[in-house]
């Protein structure tokens, strides 16, 4: 397979994210399309680790499990605080988590 098609696929899942980020009012759906940012960075590494040898493969893989565990760590504390919001409001709206200042 070819470099442009790991790219291709890397910018629709990064644009997909963006969009979802930007026009979401949900935070569950937030956190999801900070994970499909988070998964087209690490097929963008992947891709590129292997265009440039065997080296380079090796520490773009390291690299990207260091970005899947911080992945999973902002799931976990995401959802926490997402729990948290919906204890207090009964809803997990984006718009109304503002009223929570003071």
């Amino acid at each position: 397979m070819l470099l442009n098609q790991f790219l291709l696929l890397g910018a629709v899942l990064f644009c997909t994210g963006v969009y979802g980020v930007l026009a979401r009012r949900n935070a569950v759906l937030v956190l999801m399309s900070i994970e499909l940012i988070l998964n087209a960075v690490n097929i963008n590494l992947l891709a590129f680790g292997a265009m440039h040898g065997e080296a380079a493969a090796v520490a773009s893989q390291v690299f990207a499990l260091f970005v899947i565990t911080v992945a999973a760590a902002e799931v976990g504390v995401g959802l926490a605080i997402v729990l948290l919001i919906y204890r207090n409001r009964t809803s997990v709206d984006l718009d109304q988590v503002d009223l929570m200042r003071g």
